[in-house]
């Protein structure tokens, strides 16, 4: 039945309750239908870059994208009015760590719909003006708040203790993993993981012209927009072994879509390095009470990275860049501006917080005072 203006204002009004947490395996499903989202993006990123004869806005490419909008969309906008049903209303109704992604879906559909005006009366991008089109940095930012749903509501989760396994933490890691495609695509011009081997070698074989220019700093830039998240979960939580490696094997897709995987080889090795990066973190064992480790874990993935992407690149081209200064140092930039992120993230070491009386684990004793979910909800959870 259709709500009045005062029905919308009564279920809009704040009820007052503390706002709970979703199951682990309701923000498992929240991450896979991003999944679903996060691929019909990239499939439509091939489309404009591979496709030049795109001149229609109702394309399958597109279909994919949105009707992974439309999933994952409704299944945020379910959590709520389950909560609804309850009793509960407004911001008491929205499960924590869900209320930024709700706020987003209407954003999308009205940036989507801008999106079809746009092309409709300006056509269909096909090169770099894709990635400076107001619709579509309004519908990448709201995307990217809908698919980190299951980071935020992990975030302070009171099963989540410091040191997650890498099954609960897994939501998270897609979100966030989904959410850093968005930026290498939106930042393609600058994407290192473009490059094919002999384009690597070729770059760094002379100083003259842009192309040791470009290359360069296209690995500054993607060394950050890579190694930014890590660190950030880092200093959040002990990370489980295979985090980074997750995180790097979903970052290659889309720079790999918009190249048709034809630089396998250096999109291959970045997994590698992901690798390389988890048996840093459990060898150092980084985190925000561990300032040092932190900082040293930061340089050093920082550095092994690239001189991997160097070693393979060199390897499958057949020989070494002819400039040594500029392969033997690029990684040893990338070691310095992983440093520098570290510091940055980390200034000063965290204080961990007592353990209260009896030995409980600090994050369930806070969750003690916190609203579960409402039964309904963890119900259908269950079943």
């Amino acid at each position: 039945m259709a709500l009045d203006n005062a029905g919308i204002r009564r279920l809009l009004a704040d009820s007052g309750e503390q706002r709970g947490w979703v199951s682990p395996r309701t923000d498992l499903v929240t991450a896979l239908l991003g999944v679903w989202f996060g691929i019909g993006l990239m499939i439509d990123a091939w489309a404009h870059t591979n496709l030049t004869q795109l001149e229609t806005f109702f394309t399958p490419w597109h279909a994919a994208f949105y009707s992974g909008f439309a999933a994952v969309s409704g299944w945020i906008i379910w959590q709520v009015w389950r909560n609804v049903r309850t009793g509960r209303q407004g911001v008491a109704a929205v499960p924590t760590g869900y209320l930024a992604g709700l706020l987003a879906v209407p954003a999308f559909a009205v940036f989507g719909l801008a999106d079809l005006m746009w092309h409709t009366f300006l056509g269909i991008e096909t090169t770099i003006d894709i990635l400076f089109s107001p619709s579509h940095l309004g519908l990448i930012v709201t995307m990217m708040l809908i698919i980190t749903t299951p980071l935020r509501s992990a975030w302070n989760a009171p099963d989540l203790g410091p040191r997650p396994s890498l099954g609960r933490l897994l939501p998270a890691l897609i979100g966030l993993a989904f959410a850093t495609t968005l930026v290498s695509l939106f930042l393609g011009y600058a994407d290192a993981l473009q490059w094919s081997a002999p384009g690597i070698v070729e770059a760094f074989s002379a100083v003259e012209g842009v192309h040791a220019d470009r290359l360069a700093s296209a690995m500054v830039i993607s060394n950050v927009v890579t190694l930014a998240p890590v660190l950030l979960l880092a200093r959040r939580w002990r990370l489980p072994f295979g985090s980074v490696t997750i995180l790097h094997a979903v970052g290659i897709l889309m720079s790999g879509a918009q190249t048709a995987f034809e630089n396998l080889p250096i999109l291959l090795t970045f997994v590698a390095a992901g690798l390389v990066s988890d048996l840093l973190i459990r060898w150092l064992r980084p985190s925000g009470e561990r300032r040092g480790a932190y900082w040293a874990f930061a340089g050093l993935s920082g550095f092994l990275t690239w001189s991997l992407y160097m070693g393979a690149a060199s390897v499958a081209a057949g020989g070494l860049p002819a400039i040594p200064e500029l392969w033997t140092g690029a990684p040893i930039v990338a070691g310095l501006i992983g440093l520098a992120l570290g510091a940055l993230f980390l200034p000063n070491a965290v204080t961990a917080e007592p353990v209260p009386s009896g030995g409980a684990d600090p994050v369930a004793h806070s969750a003690a005072a916190a609203e579960p979910v409402p039964s309904g909800a963890a119900d259908s959870d269950r079943a």
